[in-house]
């Protein structure tokens, strides 16, 4: 299957945060739990945390306007500063032919600090945050941005990502393919193109296509 471009997500996509989530976001953690006001779910929250946005998040357990705006804050600033590797097997899209793009949502500072932590800009032709704390400019806008900028024909992009209800979903609506990358296979097909756990999986798929 001969792709021109290849949109991939970042997080839990070319690597794992849970490799970096207790160390990066514990201050979250200890202010969710300060509140008092999740006590049950804070497991879950934490759980949640690690694959979805914030604010995602905060809406789908109810946190208060309170919780949401210190939580803000507290991410608006916060950047990452320690090691992080992408997966074992990242380098396996160097070898996926196509133009690259780099498609991630979240909090601007705290996501170019793991892009630049994890040394892979030159990786790709372009790498767009969508930060919903500044803007309201969705992945959806993005991926439409690309392929109306680059003169791209739908059928001639993929994009790759862990979550169906967000980059998968996004590009689904477009009527992009999509692979849906699974590292741990806990999640449903969910109408994506192929579901893969790797990236070795992925380029084979993509040579036999």
């Amino acid at each position: 299957m001969n792709k021109k471009a290849i949109i991939y997500d970042f997080d839990n996509t070319i690597y794992s945060v849970k490799s970096i989530g207790k160390e990066l976001f514990t201050p979250l953690f200890d202010l969710i739990a300060s509140t008092r006001q999740h006590e049950e779910g804070i497991e879950q929250i934490k759980k949640d945390l690690m694959g979805k946005p914030f604010q995602v998040v905060a809406e789908e357990h109810g946190f208060s306007e309170e919780l949401i705006q210190q939580g803000t804050e507290l991410l608006r600033n916060l950047t990452y500063k320690g090691e992080i590797q992408p997966s074992d097997d990242y380098g396996e899209i160097k070898h996926i032919p196509g133009d690259r793009y780099l498609v991630t949502t979240g909090f601007n500072d705290l996501q170019w600090s793991k892009i630049k932590r994890m040394g892979i800009e030159g990786d790709f032709e372009e790498i767009h945050v969508v930060d919903p704390d500044i803007s309201n400019r969705t992945k959806k806008d993005v991926f439409a941005d690309i392929l109306q900028r680059k003169n791209y024909a739908v059928s001639e992009v993929l994009v790759v990502g862990d979550d169906p209800d967000s980059e998968i979903k996004a590009a689904k609506e477009l009527g992009i393919d999509t692979a849906l990358v699974d590292r741990e296979n806990q999640q449903h097909s969910s109408n994506c193109t192929v579901k893969t756990t790797n990236f070795k999986d992925l380029r084979e798929w993509l040579n036999g296509h």
